[in-house]
């Protein structure tokens, strides 16, 4: 099998280390880890694309160039099977999560994610796998504190900070070993591997 795996951001160089951005940023930290760090204009999906080994499998990673709320047109010439669908995977920022909290989603709805709206309206399917990464602030007991709904925009696309730069460097690796349990086992086992951590 080979994996599709994409990372959802916004494409400018003024997002790189925000929130929005952790799917984009993730996945090309772990190409880079991986040995790969040289990207094609795909003109044709709108995206930055690297194929090879990764992770113990071969993949195909895909970074969509269109604003958060447009990805899905880079996906949609892309899926065009229902195979293929199986094989995708896509990272992405999640604020009903705190940081430091990684799950995988499949099925679900985008639950307000505009990058996740815009994929299943264009691939018209909800049935791929999301790694989402925790992005909210959470209080000593663990408890979720999402900002207000006013704040939200600001929120999102303001920088991570120092301390929060730390947890997230536990979070990559977590996303590693989802992506690397995919690669071996498929959906089910990289599921059941991090849901129950």
């Amino acid at each position: 099998m080979k994996a599709i795996i994409v990372g959802l951001g916004n494409p400018t160089e003024e997002y790189i280390g925000t929130r929005h951005n952790v799917g984009r940023d993730f996945l090309i930290a772990l190409a880079k880890k991986e040995g790969i760090d040289t990207w094609k204009k795909d003109m044709k999906l709108r995206a930055l694309t690297a194929s090879g080994d990764f992770l113990g499998g071969k993949a195909q990673l895909v970074l969509p160039e269109m604003y958060m709320n447009l990805s899905g047109g880079s996906l949609k010439p892309l899926i065009d099977s229902k195979k293929k669908l199986e094989t995708l995977v896509v990272i992405h920022d999640e604020l009903d999560l705190p940081l430091g909290k990684v799950k995988l989603s499949y099925g679900s709805g985008h639950g307000g994610h505009k990058g996740i709206e815009s994929i299943q309206k264009a691939l018209k399917s909800k049935d791929f796998l999301r790694i989402r990464v925790g992005i909210s602030p959470s209080t000593a007991s663990g408890k979720l504190r999402k900002p207000d709904s006013e704040k939200i925009v600001d929120f999102v696309i303001g920088a991570f900070r120092k301390p929060e730069e730390e947890i997230l460097k536990k979070v990559r690796k977590v996303v590693a070993a989802a992506l690397e349990a995919f690669m071996e086992g498929g959906r089910a086992q990289a599921t059941m591997e991090i849901n129950s951590r």
